[in-house]
């Protein structure tokens, strides 16, 4: 099957080839581990899980690797408010970031690689930046001179004579340029430090990105992702790098952005303090409900929250879901064929090759859904089957699918549903919330649909 790539270089969709048939390499920017993270980060490694998850399931070996920024000026500035030491923050907000992707069915990284644990590479890189004329020490630090690198401003368009000092790029009096970046910071007193050439000191953030990449994929891969907002100047920084010592005319082939998740006019994010951490939005929806709403848009293209989106996706879910279930249990004895599922799964599949096109695939799924909920009473046993087959198919890639009201311990379950919603009808909340709660901390999702409650095993 043909595979396009919507590539931010160049802001085109072309036929992806990768360097070795049948191999993919996959570079994803993964948190910074000093807070929380929210659903507006979530929305990125919900697109990167259901990608990698598709290109295996077209029989690709995806080497899909995340880093870790686990040393930064925003973890040494929550170590200090706390009062605790960095490496306890990062071993806190790791240990909950795993927990969250995992919470959201997120499972596709082949590995996460922490910055510090290439302290070596970074210093490596940097010495050898300097020995080829593209890098000069200060008294604060080793800068980049993004003058010596022509292709500067490809990817975002960024004009570099219209590079504002101080947006996003260090401000120091010692640099050449306003627009060089620092790739190795001299410690200042009480901060974390390593032992380097130019005295002890931290990387910059630029700088860990192309030292994990080199050293897992060597100087060029195949594809690079990351939040839209990355692009100027961390991709920009990143490309610069890796390409003044390769000599090579791409750092990666294929470019993929996800846009930003934004609430009302403004981009979710820590700085606007109008953010919705993960754990919050589990609380209310299901992980189900939050990758559809994720994926049933263009991955490129700003997505705006709402509770109403959310629960107009819950909703969405649950038809999914109920259909599943009812497919799972008919025992139609009608013929063979009357509902096409192979015409749908190649629709499907044909969507997401092209350009990863996840609303598109969503509404094949829906169609059929539809078309086979009108015949569910005179399904046919291969019909059903294959259609039970396609909709595992569809999960194993997207998520969305909750298998309602089955499994071990199911008696049990039903028993803890039904005393909880007894206790609703008296009026009994704090009961009624904290049966919930022991259900949610068991591994049970509930969702309320009017007077129905379904379940699911998370």
């Amino acid at each position: 099957m043909k595979i396009l790539i919507k590539d931010s270089m160049g802001h085109k969709t072309v036929e992806f080839k990768p360097m070795r048939e049948g191999r993919v390499k996959l570079f994803v920017c993964g948190p910074t581990v000093y807070n929380l993270i929210h659903i507006g980060n979530a929305r990125l490694f919900i697109v990167f899980d259901a990608f990698a998850k598709f290109l295996r399931s077209q029989g690709f070996e995806v080497f899909y690797v995340q880093n870790i920024t686990d040393i930064d000026d925003k973890i040494i500035k929550e170590a200090k408010e706390e009062n605790k030491p960095w490496k306890e923050i990062v071993a806190r907000y790791l240990s909950q970031y795993f927990k969250d992707t995992s919470s959201l069915g997120i499972d596709s990284v082949s590995l996460f690689a922490r910055a510090t644990n290439y302290i070596e590479e970074i210093i490596d890189q940097i010495k050898r930046l300097i020995l080829a004329g593209v890098a000069y020490e200060t008294t604060d630090g080793v800068y980049f001179e993004v003058s010596k690198f022509t292709d500067y401003g490809r990817l975002s368009g960024q004009q570099l004579d219209k590079i504002r000092p101080g947006a996003r790029v260090e401000i120091s009096e010692d640099k050449r340029s306003p627009s060089d970046f620092v790739l190795w910071k001299k410690m200042k007193p009480g901060e974390p430090y390593w032992e380097s050439p130019w005295g002890k000191g931290r990387p910059g953030w630029h700088i860990e990105d192309t030292a994990i990449t080199e050293a897992l994929f060597g100087p060029e891969y195949d594809i690079h992702g990351g939040g839209s907002d990355l692009i100027f100047p961390h991709h920009e920084a990143e490309i610069a790098q890796m390409r003044s010592l390769s000599k090579s005319g791409y750092l990666s082939r294929y470019w993929m952005h996800v846009a930003m998740l934004n609430m009302k006019e403004d981009k979710m994010s820590k700085s606007l303090g109008n953010i919705i951490t993960v754990a919050d939005a589990l609380k209310k929806h299901s992980v189900q409900a939050l990758r559809f709403f994720m994926l049933n848009t263009s991955f490129d293209s700003p997505l705006h929250y709402s509770e109403e989106s959310l629960a107009a996706a819950e909703e969405t879910v649950s038809r999914i879901s109920e259909f599943y279930r009812k497919l799972d249990s008919a025992r139609g004895s009608g013929k063979a064929g009357m509902v096409d599922v192979k015409r749908s799964r190649d629709a499907f599949m044909d969507a997401m090759a092209n350009g990863f096109d996840t609303h598109a695939a969503m509404t094949v799924v829906l169609d059929l859904v539809t078309e086979m909920n009108r015949t569910m009473d005179r399904i046919g046993t291969r019909d059903r089957k294959e259609g039970i087959e396609f909709m595992n198919e569809v999960d194993s890639i997207l998520g969305i699918v909750r298998k309602i009201g089955t499994g071990k311990g199911s008696e049990i379950v039903e028993k803890m549903i039904s005393a909880r919603n007894e206790a609703r009808k008296k009026g009994s909340y704090a009961l009624s919330d904290e049966l919930r709660s022991i259900l949610l901390q068991s591994g049970v999702a509930i969702q309320d649909n009017g007077p129905d409650t379904e379940w699911w095993f998370t």
